[in-house]
């Protein structure tokens, strides 16, 4: 439905010309959302200005963002009747590169504009300029097309038009990088259009693939009769350059909580030591799953260190009173939803070896508090061993795992 609106008496817009009118910076961030593990975007945090600032609803329904620009355009001399202003916007996808100002590792994001506006002003009111008394049918009359709430094709109708006797604002939807062109009836002395006003959409890279941190980004547009934003062949800027500068906000999480008292963990073979002391069955496992929960956005990596390593995928345990020793092999097995390295699959008993990287796991989506564990085993011939007639004697080490989301 057509909405217009009449703003009594002239409105006037004056704008400041400067060497940072034309730069604006579109920021975007990425948090892992507990209640939503499956939405893997960035959320535009940009505030809206311009069209979408004054009529949300309208730009909500059809997810559309905006923003104006303290651009001039000013016509070299009169608009003639049956001259044309051809309104352009670049529609086309653009690509640019971000790099995390940390690790300057890159990223791809694209970009295009789908809708333009502006207001603009006349040299006198649109009724008088076609002869009329009626402000709304001074515009109306005024150009073949009627008046600029109607977007000519190729663009689109957007719903809105405000205006006052010698004024008129309007945003057009952009499908194609087209002129859509308004004639005029009537001749115009001069006319300006006080603001750039443009709506925009991205395509931003998988956050779940990218490391924590800042990702800066620019990407530059010229304005003008032949430049990538046109207001009319006539039509000149009071600055020809546009430059959007991005900053895409990463905040990964990755966190592992252990139950109470996981930090310590006691080795027995399964259903205990009693067989072993009532009967002499020689157990073939001697072993304790740790569980611990967690929470990943990101790739990550893991690694083993052992107080006392002789063997890179073992970590020694020590009697404290005789100063024998017997080993400690330690295994990963990580929650669904997480796969190992180069997609090799749900992560499952995955030796860990002391002070080398494992990884990266990569979470397919974000997990939040989803259970994994650490198997503490003893080999078997620490088995043999251990179980020595006349053997009494406790075994105690240290073992720290590492996390690591920059992986």
């Amino acid at each position: 439905m057509k909405k217009t609106s009449y703003w009594s008496g002239l409105l006037a817009m004056l704008i400041a010309s400067s060497p940072e009118a034309a730069n604006h910076e579109i920021r975007a961030l990425f948090q892992p959302d507990p209640s939503q593990p499956n939405k893997n975007v960035f959320v535009n945090k940009t505030p809206n200005s311009g069209y979408c600032a004054t009529y949300p609803d309208q730009c909500s329904v059809n997810n559309m963002f905006s923003i104006q620009m303290p651009v001039r355009f000013s016509s070299t001399h009169a608009v003639n009747p049956g001259d044309g202003l051809g309104v352009k916007a670049p529609a086309n996808w653009r690509r640019l590169t971000i790099t995390n100002r940390d690790t300057q590792e890159t990223e791809t994001v694209e970009v295009r504009i789908i809708g333009i506006g502006s207001n603009f002003t006349l040299s006198d009111s649109a009724a008088n300029l076609v002869g009329v008394t009626d402000i709304l049918e001074g515009h109306q009359k005024l150009w073949t097309s009627s008046s600029w709430v109607y977007a000519p094709s190729p663009c689109g109708y957007s719903g809105v038009g405000v205006y006052s006797p010698a004024t008129y604002r309007f945003f057009w939807k952009a499908p194609v990088a087209a002129a859509c062109t308004k004639v005029a009836a009537y001749q115009i002395p001069s006319i300006s259009f006080n603001t750039l006003d443009f709506a925009y959409e991205l395509r931003t890279p998988n956050p779940l693939g990218m490391s924590s941190g800042l990702y800066t980004g620019s990407l530059s547009y010229t304005l003008g009769p032949t430049g990538d934003f046109q207001m009319g062949s006539m039509m000149v800027p009071d600055d020809g350059n546009l430059t959007l500068d991005f900053v895409l906000d990463v905040q990964h999480t990755l966190k592992v909580d252990l139950p109470p008292h996981g930090d310590k963990v006691s080795l027995e073979p399964e259903g205990g030591w009693q067989r072993w002391i009532d009967g002499g069955h020689k157990p073939s496992r001697i072993y304790r799953d740790q569980t611990f929960f967690i929470s990943a956005s990101s790739r990550f990596k893991v690694m083993l260190e052992c107080a006392e390593s002789f063997a890179p995928s073992q970590c020694n345990l020590r009697s404290p009173t005789s100063g024998d020793r017997t080993y400690v092999e330690v295994k990963l097995s990580l929650p669904p939803g997480i796969e190992g390295p180069s997609g090799g699959g749900t992560v499952t008993h995955l030796g860990l070896r002391h002070k080398e990287w494992a990884g990266p796991f990569q979470p397919g989506h974000y997990v939040d508090r989803k259970q994994g564990s650490l198997r503490f085993e003893m080999p078997k011939g620490s088995i043999e061993n251990l179980l020595k007639p006349g053997m009494n004697d406790t075994f105690l080490g240290y073992i720290t795992v590492v996390w690591d989301s920059e992986a």
